[in-house]
């Protein structure tokens, strides 16, 4: 069997080939809080990369491409993407959220005080603390977007991919609120990102 035939094995092998890469560098296989943490790090970047390239696709390529497929009248529609790409593409979305944002508080949790530091804006810290603001605003920022992913995008997608039962008007409001819920969030990503980068690697300007 070929492996690149399917998605599950090179995950896995990239996964394999990564930790080889890692106990090779290190001279062994060491396991501690360093390494936990590196580990978690390593884990939300990829969970990360996952959710905002899916949420990417969706608002640069598939939603204008659904727009296209619906006004031509002679074309195949998006019927297919529907029921094929949308649900498979929205597992992997809502799923990479979560976990993008659980392993990141957790990181946020094992430096002391970060977790309420990064919430509260670094407002409480003494003197107010600079990363902290920074990394605040990303949190929030990420926070705001794992709500609108589970809490107004899922649900509205289910109505509009007919896995929950819905009227052809809650569709259309449905759509809509789907629609502007993954915007916002879309908007929210360029600044979210920079603020999480920001506190290790400087702002660019």
């Amino acid at each position: 069997m070929n492996p690149l035939t399917t998605v599950k094995w090179p995950l896995i092998i990239g996964f394999v080939l990564a930790v080889i890469i890692a106990v090779l560098v290190n001279g062994g296989l060491s396991f501690n809080t360093l390494t936990l943490a590196s580990l978690t790090r390593w884990l939300h970047i990829i969970a990360g990369i996952f959710w905002i390239g899916l949420l990417y696709y969706f608002n640069a390529v598939q939603t204008p491409a659904m727009a296209v497929a619906a006004a031509d009248k002679g074309g195949p529609g998006g019927a297919g993407i529907n029921k094929y790409i949308a649900p498979r593409a929205l597992l992997w979305f809502r799923w990479a959220a979560l976990a993008t944002w659980l392993l990141g508080a957790y990181l946020l949790s094992q430096t002391h005080g970060r977790f309420i530091s990064s919430f509260t804006l670094g407002l409480l810290d003494t003197p107010v603390s600079r990363p902290n603001l920074i990394m605040g605003i990303g949190v929030w920022f990420g926070t705001i977007m794992l709500f609108n992913v589970w809490g107004l995008i899922w649900p509205n997608q289910k109505k509009i991919l007919g896995i929950k039962p819905a009227t052809d008007e809650e569709k259309a409001k449905a759509r809509k609120v789907a629609l502007y819920a993954s915007r916002i969030n879309f908007l929210l990503s360029i600044p979210m990102l920079m603020c999480m980068v920001g506190p290790s690697h400087g702002l660019p300007f």
